[in-house]
């Protein structure tokens, strides 16, 4: 069995910080895991790294500009030809991450993701609906966006515009911003959910699918063991599993161009009875284990897995879609 490699992945928009962000991280000998180190870098920036500041050796950097070079066969190559243990990725903002998603080779494990931001400009990809649904792309697999030159983002209007664009992506990921003279302030805007998690039933209001969608996905073990109701629509697909199906709804990240369905696989006897696309109401365990829809999206395939209680009929509603805030 091929051994796993770590992938370590730095997202963000060209001259977001990305270079000198990785560049601080590799000058750091605690950063040395005694592996030789493979440095893909899918972007050209104006920064260029210095690798004789490197704080260890056995680093590696190879570039990988253009979209077709990403497959699994050329990473398998650059693998074999670096004798790498592990790998650290600058990853093109202007590439989709499921497009790295599908060309990681199977021994390849995303491992920690981190997204940068320039403070001068984020507001303008933040009100931008093409440069935005870039943005939301990196932040929902982020545990982190470090926001520099922060000194341009430094009032309350500027931080809460951040937070929501960052909430729209993801529950889980953290936000920083770096000020010139290396100085660092964490955003602390709290997070209340629209719903009681400690209710002997969570039920989760229509119109709040989505917040409830990426907590759950964010931080599955929250919901490990409890029981949940929700509305939702019939999504009948062979990636649900043995006897089972998809209930879901349809989300709109940023615009109507990034609407998706989005749900849990539900085991369910009677799943065969249900349409595709009719609305029902669920009551549901959920159970947090392996399942092959989650390969490559979790380190261990597993996420929430849904058994339903009770399926009923239900009418749809005013709003069909719904928001991940």
């Amino acid at each position: 069995m091929p051994k796993q490699i770590p992938v370590y992945l730095f997202l963000g928009q060209l001259e977001s910080g990305k270079t000198t962000f990785i560049q601080e991280t590799m000058q750091d000998p605690q950063f040395d895991s005694g592996d030789r180190t493979l440095l893909l870098v899918c972007e050209e920036g104006e920064e260029e790294y210095a690798l004789e500041k490197f704080g260890f050796g056995g680093v590696t950097v190879e570039y990988l500009t253009e979209k077709e070079q990403l497959t699994v066969e050329n990473l398998q190559k650059l693998e074999k030809k670096t004798g790498c243990g592990r790998v650290v990725v600058e990853y093109n903002g202007m590439w989709l991450l499921q497009e790295l998603a599908n060309a990681l080779p199977n021994n390849w494990v995303l491992y920690q993701c981190l997204a940068t931001a320039d403070g001068t400009t984020v507001k303008t990809y933040a009100n931008d609906n093409a440069m935005r649904s870039l943005l939301l792309d990196k932040l929902r697999a982020s545990e982190l966006l470090v926001v520099n030159r922060a000194e341009a983002v430094n009032d309350d209007e500027s931080r809460q515009l951040i937070h929501k664009l960052v909430r729209q992506a993801s529950r889980r990921c953290d936000i920083a911003y770096e000020f010139k003279n290396g100085d660092v302030a964490y955003d602390d805007i709290p997070d209340p959910l629209p719903f009681d998690i400690n209710a002997p039933v969570i039920d989760i209001p229509e119109d709040c699918f989505g917040v409830w969608y990426m907590d759950c996905l964010d931080d599955p073990k929250k919901y490990n063991g409890k029981t949940v109701k929700f509305l939702a629509q019939v999504c009948q697909t062979t990636k649900a599993g043995k006897d089972s199906f998809v209930p879901g709804r349809f989300a709109m990240t940023c615009c109507i161009q990034d609407i998706q369905f989005v749900g849990f696989p539900c085991r369910y006897e009677g799943y065969k009875a249900l349409k595709q696309r009719d609305w029902i109401t669920v009551t549901a365990k959920v159970a947090v284990k392996y399942h092959p829809i989650y390969q490559g999206q979790t380190p261990d395939a597993a996420g929430p897995v849904l058994t339903a209680l009770t399926v009923a009929p239900a009418e749809k509603p005013v709003q069909d879609v719904v928001m991940f805030s």
